[in-house]
């Protein structure tokens, strides 16, 4: 039997589908022997052979029977006698072969469902994030893969790892400490969750998943799946979007807020995919918060706490500005009770704080002058958002023009209360350059290959 290293060609490996290698046979002594390097090359082999689809898809279900015989052995053996560096090894290449057979397979994902991977293969999960041994990870990153291309196009699977993963087997995987692990469980999740299943998220027994998934956007933002995880699913829920944002601190709301205006400011937002609820919870909540930006005046800003919260204000009045800035699905905030009323009062209470004396507010301040901490103040353009809503919510509705005018409010010199026609003022922290809106091209399974080819 070859080097698991050797290159096989794909004349060879046509002659290994067609000559039917018993693999079954190559399998009996991980089966009744104890474990050794000849076992380790026998599955590396019948890895090497699932790389090829003519092999994949004549395969037959007795060799997968044997496989399972083989992971059932090294489970049941894991932490108890024999080699663990060894067994660990033999462990990611039986991973390594079930990941290799659900390639665009229909029939494989079946077989492999059927006969029991997903229970074992789920059973080894817990015992790998505990262990301390060096092939941990390895082992743990291709269990994980299994699991993302068996989950793939086949709603059975999907339903049978999220009964058995959610909630504590996905918030353990997005915890664990290894990059690679952290995005393969990140992608597998994407695979599982529907709108069924995102609800569930926001129940009060699961919802630290999605604070995790949440906490990984501020913290790895280079992660893509979990911000496609955000945006695809999460911000399509007004329940979860509420429960997240009600049990969040300002630090992380803000997270949130980004995360929803760059969404709104994606291509094609019309469709953007945030509903209506949204909108309105987002309303309220800024009506509620909004004079905490005004303590900023203060000399407050010192202080994380109340720099977050109003943090949080200036995120939520970008997000109002973007939702009401032609976008047709939103332009019912133009009739939400008492915003424009909240707005103009705000801008004049600025406004006039501004005047008083020097502070953040003021737009005679130095805000680039070297050492002042409010050089870089999250206020700057501040009054500009707001005369941007307000100019927004009057956009064509007669009624609101007609509030206005009798209000009279006190507007900063130089400034127009005109629409600005979905203007960007500002670039959030998640851009549409370089930041997908759909899973990366190309299969599963060409992402596995050329990611672990050195584990291959």
């Amino acid at each position: 039997m070859s080097h698991p290293c050797t290159s096989l060609g794909r004349s060879n490996m046509a002659a290994l589908a067609h000559s039917n290698m018993d693999f079954k046979a190559s399998f009996s002594g991980s089966l009744n022997e104890k474990h050794c390097p000849e076992h380790l090359q026998a599955l590396k082999t019948f890895t090497t052979a699932l790389r090829d689809k003519e092999y994949r898809d004549s395969v037959e279900e007795e060799a997968f029977a044997a496989l399972y015989q083989v992971l059932s052995r090294l489970s049941d053996d894991f932490s108890t006698a024999g080699d663990q560096e060894l067994q660990l090894q033999l462990m990611a290449e039986c991973f390594r072969a079930q990941r290799n057979a659900c390639v665009q397979s229909s029939r494989n994902q079946t077989a492999i469902r059927n006969l029991g991977f997903v229970d074992v293969s789920l059973k080894l999960l817990p015992l790998l994030q505990t262990t301390n041994l060096d092939g941990r990870f390895e082992a743990l990153c291709c269990a994980i893969q299994f699991l993302g291309n068996l989950a793939v196009g086949n709603q059975m699977c999907k339903d049978d790892i999220w009964r058995q993963s959610f909630p504590n087997l996905f918030l353990q995987l997005l915890s664990v400490k290894d990059e690679k692990a952290v995005s393969y469980a990140a992608m597998v999740l994407h695979t599982c969750l529907d709108e069924a299943k995102v609800e569930e998220l926001s129940k009060p027994q699961n919802i630290l998943v999605a604070f995790k998934v949440m906490e990984l956007c501020r913290t790895r933002p280079d992660l893509d799946w979990t911000v496609l995880i955000a945006t695809q699913h999460f911000l399509k829920s007004s329940t979860l979007v509420k429960s997240m944002y009600c049990g969040m601190s300002h630090h992380e709301r803000v997270t949130l807020l980004e995360l929803i205006s760059a969404q709104l400011n994606e291509e094609g937002s019309e469709n953007c995919g945030v509903p209506p609820a949204v909108a309105h919870f987002l309303a309220g909540s800024f009506q509620k918060g909004c004079g905490a930006v005004l303590t900023l005046a203060t000399g407050s800003i010192s202080s994380d706490e109340v720099l977050q919260e109003a943090l949080t204000v200036i995120s939520l009045l970008d997000v109002l500005c973007e939702m009401t800035s032609d976008l047709r699905q939103f332009m019912f905030l133009q009739d939400y009770p008492d915003l424009l009323e909240t707005t103009v009062e705000l801008l004049e209470q600025v406004h006039a704080i501004g005047k008083a004396s020097k502070n953040v507010f003021s737009a005679a301040q130095n805000f680039s002058a070297e050492g002042d901490c409010s050089a870089h103040s999250p206020v700057i353009s501040f009054k500009a958002h707001l005369i941007r809503l307000i100019g927004n919510l009057c956009h064509g509705n007669t009624a609101n023009q007609n509030k206005l005018s009798a209000s009279g409010p006190s507007s900063p010199s130089g400034t127009s209360l005109n629409t600005t026609h979905r203007t960007r003022s500002w670039s959030p922290a998640w851009s549409a350059a370089g930041r997908p809106t759909t899973p990366p091209s190309g299969s599963w399974d060409l992402r596995w290959r050329s990611e672990m080819e050195a584990c291959c």
